[in-house]
């Protein structure tokens, strides 16, 4: 296997630029409304904030199975063990001293650091690193339990360790550590989420298959999440603790239920998320058309696409607030993100799509040339961006 998967490339551009949605939704609508709180929301607000819901699982899926293409592809698992530690080791660095300071704070206060999705991609991809010289199936099985019984866990709370509580943070239960006057805001506990790339990591060797037996197998999965994700919700038994309420409409009945958890990520969320994405990638696998190669374009640059797209968003916004209030917005500038956000900031929902819409204009052609660079330069180092 040498050429690349358009339908995995395809499915990445689509949430890259959805993710990009989200970001400009939170510099350009206020933050007295949360999308997902029913007694506040709107449909369209809410279902503008849903479908994001959809990229953090793509990002830790897709992420595995380029970890077993690359394994495909000829890469010893010393070669890709390597690969995936170094690489997890650069994006931790590169959310602390790249994302966070040119990206999302706009300062040099280094006594804020998010620990949040590209944190979380990092230290998957070194976990995983260690795990690719076993044999699949048991790190792709851990995966499967994690996802499947995190839940388990979910009465343990940090408190409960005592002075090692700051471990379960990270690992499962999302909140701030305080260590060394640093506050680490651990947005993206590990726990289910390095599972959701191990799954990945298991899936990706199905691309040695015969291209009808993968196809089948990614139906057979995404229905199987879809049947599954339906069943726990409606019954409330298990996976999901954002508990389901009838409203007095069809459309507040469908919001309350999709409204499931994201962090730590239920296992509602991760079925409700993952079924649709394998289908995806089932119906995407037998061609793709022309209306797909802008996304494409996207998919084959996701970490260069991301590095550019949170400093345009801030520096657009920069500009609204100071045209909006006539004063210099300093609160662009402090940790931490968009914490002190006045009350009396926020466009409509409508403004937040149209400068969506400019920013992924804006940032095709730049995406189209890094990855004209990209196919025809090899240099391993163009792999880590």
């Amino acid at each position: 296997m040498h050429s690349r998967l358009h339908s995995i490339d395809l499915l990445r551009g689509l949430v890259m630029i959805l993710m990009a949605l989200d970001h400009v939704r939170d510099f350009f609508f206020t933050h007295t409304i949360d999308p997902t709180d029913l007694s506040q929301t709107t449909p369209s607000l809410f279902f503008t904030r849903w479908i994001s819901h959809f990229c953090a699982p793509t990002f830790l899926l897709l992420a595995g199975v380029g970890a077993a293409l690359s394994r495909l592809r000829g890469k010893s698992s010393s070669e890709l063990a390597s690969f995936l530690i170094t690489r997890g080791l650069w994006l931790i660095f590169l959310e602390w001293c790249v994302v966070r300071t040119f990206g999302w704070a706009w300062n040099f206060d280094f006594t804020y650091l998010p620990c949040w999705v590209i944190w979380t991609l990092g230290w998957s991809m070194i976990l995983l690193g260690l795990l690719v010289r076993l044999p699949t199936w048991l790190p792709a099985t851990l995966g499967a339990i994690l996802i499947l019984g995190h839940h388990l866990a979910d009465p343990i709370k940090s408190a409960d360790f005592g002075a090692w509580g700051w471990l379960w943070t990270f690992l499962h239960d999302p909140g701030e550590v305080q260590s060394f006057g640093i506050t680490f805001s651990a947005g993206y506990p590990l726990i289910p989420w390095v599972g959701v790339m191990m799954v990945g990591y298991g899936l990706g060797m199905c691309y040695a298959w015969e291209a009808w037996e993968r196809r089948i197998l990614l139906v057979v999965l995404g229905i199987f999440c879809v049947v599954l994700f339906l069943l726990l919700r409606a019954s409330g038994l298990y996976g999901e603790g954002n508990t389901w309420i009838a409203q007095s409409t069809i459309t507040g009945n469908v919001i309350s239920f999709l409204n499931c958890t994201k962090q730590p990520p239920s296992l509602c969320y991760l079925l409700m998320t993952l079924g649709p994405v394998l289908l995806l990638l089932a119906w995407w696998d037998a061609g793709t058309g022309n209306w797909s190669k802008p996304f494409i374009i996207f998919g084959k640059v996701p970490m260069f696409f991301y590095l550019l797209h949170l400093p345009l968003i801030h520096g657009l916004c920069l500009l609204a607030a100071w045209w909006q209030t006539g004063a210099f917005p300093g609160w662009l500038f402090t940790n931490p993100p968009l914490g002190d956000m006045p009350a009396s900031f926020g466009f409509p929902l409508w403004v937040s799509y149209l400068v969506w819409l400019l920013v992924v204009l804006a940032l095709y052609p730049l995406c189209v040339w890094y990855a004209g660079v990209k196919q025809r330069n090899k240099s391993v180092w163009l792999s880590y961006l």
